[in-house]
């Protein structure tokens, strides 16, 4: 299984019939940044399925729409507040009938598409986060799903998202998830890492991929060097850079 970091928030995951893509958006989308990210060229024969977590435009690009015109076993996965109305569609010239290739899907609850089983979680911030059952191995994107404190937000705002944030953390104690993207938010300043210890303190999973870093990615060693369980640490991948690909077996990457 091949993970690649292409900007923000957004991974592929090629397993060996399938490939799984993540909130992708193309540079320009996202006003004063400039995302290198590039799309790996992919087997047509393999199946294709797109995730978008929720509408922002560092998470969802309508472009992905256009992609059904070069792989024709594409499937596109998307959240429920991603709106896509005929018109909207035809007058970004796309053909409405690619909405037959869509699962819209809405948090807290269980969809089949093909023989893959999706899970959804009730995002903190907008949409879903996905967990995602297929070729014998778990993922697991968060999209905004996220500790979201802030300095200055006082005690009543900051303890309610805490609150809801590991209501929905906690109803994945019972998986073992193979690969997870989770957000660590240069941003919140000093309670950026804190929802990421708590997925690390309450999650198995083998490999968790920092993401939403605004390109700091200084932000992964700082993460690092504060946590004092080692276990913990060496479970964070440190990615240093877009268009990063990780070569992923049973034990490690």
């Amino acid at each position: 299984m091949i993970v690649t970091f292409l900007h923000h928030s957004c991974f592929t995951v090629e397993m060996e019939k399938r490939v799984l893509i993540f909130d992708y958006f193309r540079d320009g989308m996202v006003k004063g940044y400039h995302f290198t990210g590039v799309l790996p060229e992919f087997d047509e024969s393999k199946a294709i399925y797109v995730f978008a977590s929720h509408f922002h435009q560092d998470h969802f690009d309508l472009e992905i729409l256009r992609w059904a015109e070069k792989y024709p076993n594409i499937s596109y996965i998307l959240s429920k507040d991603i709106r896509l109305s005929d018109r909207y569609l035809e007058r970004n010239g796309i053909s409405p009938k690619v909405k037959e290739k869509v699962t819209f899907v809405h948090p807290l609850k269980t969809y089949q598409v093909d023989d893959m089983k999706i899970r959804t979680l009730r995002s903190t911030d907008v949409g879903v986060a996905f967990l995602v059952f297929a070729e014998e191995k778990t993922i697991y994107h968060a999209g905004d799903l996220n500790l979201w404190k802030w300095d200055g937000a006082g005690e009543l705002v900051n303890g309610k998202e805490t609150r809801a944030y590991k209501h929905e953390i906690n109803k994945l104690s019972d998986y073992e998830i193979d690969a997870a993207f989770v957000p660590l938010d240069p941003r919140q300043k000093k309670f950026a890492g804190e929802g990421l210890l708590y997925f690390l303190e309450h999650v198995n999973a083998k490999a968790v991929f920092p993401m939403h870093m605004w390109q700091d990615y200084n932000c992964i060693p700082a993460f690092k060097a504060k946590i004092s369980n080692g276990t913990f640490a060496r479970r964070v991948v440190d990615i240093t850079g877009e268009n990063e690909s990780f070569e992923m077996n049973e034990q490690k990457i």
